[in-house]
Parts: C-alpha cells; sequence; structure tokens
C-alpha cells in the first residue's frame, strides 16, 4: 500500500500515539470524528513516550522520570504485543478501549486498565503478560515504529504524530493538532481542513500559542 492511497480509496491519515497520553487520546478522538464528515481512513500506528524521552532523561523532572520508567512502557508494551501477534487491524479498537478506560474513565494505566481492554476487544488475556517484561520480546518493533513517525516529523515534538497528504501527494506529519475538547461535527472538519491548507504550503513548520486549559474528555 501507498502512502498516499488506501484499499479503500480514501484520503489515508497515518496517526502515531502512545496510550499514555491524554492529548494524543483527544487528537485521536478528534479525528475519528473526521472520519464520520470527511473521505478519510485513519491508519494506526505506535510511538513511545519512554523511547522519545530515554535519551534526555536526566533533564526531566523526577516525577515524570519515574513515570517514564514504568507506566510509559507498560501499555504500550501490551499494545505493540497485540499489533505484532494479531495484525494492524486491532489497534484502532485496542486503542479506544484502553484510552477510555485510561482518561475518560480515570482508571490511569493500570494494569486492571489493560486487561479490561483486551476483554472488551476479544484479544487474549495472556496478552497482559507483556505488561511487565522488561526484557520486551517485541521491542524493536516498537522502536521502528516509533522511529518511522518521529523520522516524518522531526525529533523536537511528543505524541501525537499524524501524516496527511501534501500538495504533490507525498506526506506531511505534524505534531497535533493539540485541542480540547475534541470538535464534533462541522468543527472537526473545519479543523481538518485547516490540516490539509497548512500542509499545502511548502515550508509550513508552526502554528502555536500556549495551553491554558487542560484536556477536556467531558464529551467524548
Amino acid at each position: 500500500m501507498s502512502e498516499t492511497a488506501t484499499t479503500s480509496g480514501k484520503t489515508p491519515v497515518d496517526f502515531w500515539f502512545d496510550p499514555l497520553c491524554p492529548w494524543a487520546w483527544m487528537t485521536s478522538r478528534w479525528v475519528l470524528e473526521v472520519e464520520k464528515v470527511r473521505d478519510i481512513e485513519v491508519r494506526w500506528h505506535i510511538m513511545s513516550l519512554a523511547v522519545l524521552n530515554e535519551d534526555r532523561i536526566d533533564e526531566l523532572p523526577e516525577e515524570y522520570r519515574e513515570m517514564l520508567a514504568t507506566k510509559a512502557w507498560q501499555p504500550v508494551r501490551v499494545v505493540t504485543a497485540a499489533w505484532q501477534k494479531h495484525g494492524a487491524d486491532v489497534l484502532g479498537p485496542l486503542y479506544t478501549a484502553l484510552g477510555t478506560r485510561i482518561h475518560n474513565e480515570g482508571e490511569g494505566p493500570s494494569r486492571e486498565a489493560v486487561v479490561g481492554a483486551l476483554d472488551e476487544v476479544g484479544l487474549p488475556a495472556d496478552l497482559i503478560d507483556y505488561f511487565d517484561q522488561t526484557d520486551f520480546e517485541f521491542d524493536a518493533e516498537l522502536r521502528a515504529s516509533h522511529k518511522e513517525g518521529i523520522e516524518k516529523v522531526g525529533q523536537d515534538v511528543g505524541t501525537p504524530v499524524i501524516a496527511v497528504p501534501g500538495p504533490d501527494g507525498e506526506q506531511i506529519a505534524f505534531f497535533g493538532p493539540v485541542v480540547t475538547p475534541a470538535p464534533k461535527g462541522e468543527e472537526a472538519a473545519r479543523l481538518w481542513d485547516g490540516t490539509l491548507a497548512v500542509a499545502s504550503v511548502p515550508g509550513f513548520y508552526e502554528l502555536k500559542r500556549s495551553r491554558t486549559v487542560g484536556p477536556d474528555f467531558s464529551n467524548l
């Protein structure tokens, strides 16, 4: 499959997420809303906040370092193992089930949240064995997926990363859009149209303002 086509003929949107990140979760709910109002198809990929921050771990606040050493690895390992054992089609449903528990329902990235998500989407319960697997069987595949997204967008970003068609059909990748609450309906469509608009401008890199509120999950 080419970067600029899907088997359905719809416009592809490649989306890299870490299930731990609340901002990626908000953006993912927006892009699924866009699927309802624009002719797009989301293709899910894994990235990792733990991998992203490995080389700068000593520069981070202690609380964040502790999180990256434990919680940031656990859900993403299970999601990666599910992908490797059961195919990429499980990523979207598993992310939805897991993100709903972690973020909307406030369970956090707990073992119980992951167990519940696996059960909801009908995946084998023994995938939870990867939750604490420090010598991770699919580490190379996780890092390769992460690297693919980062190489498209550059190093000075976080999660999510989305890649959309540019003016010549080549993919243009961005960090974000970072938005809260997740837009619905025509508002979601307008944000999508704006994303394509900036992607169509050669040399466009950044449009940003400081966040003044946290992620709002109330309409999800």
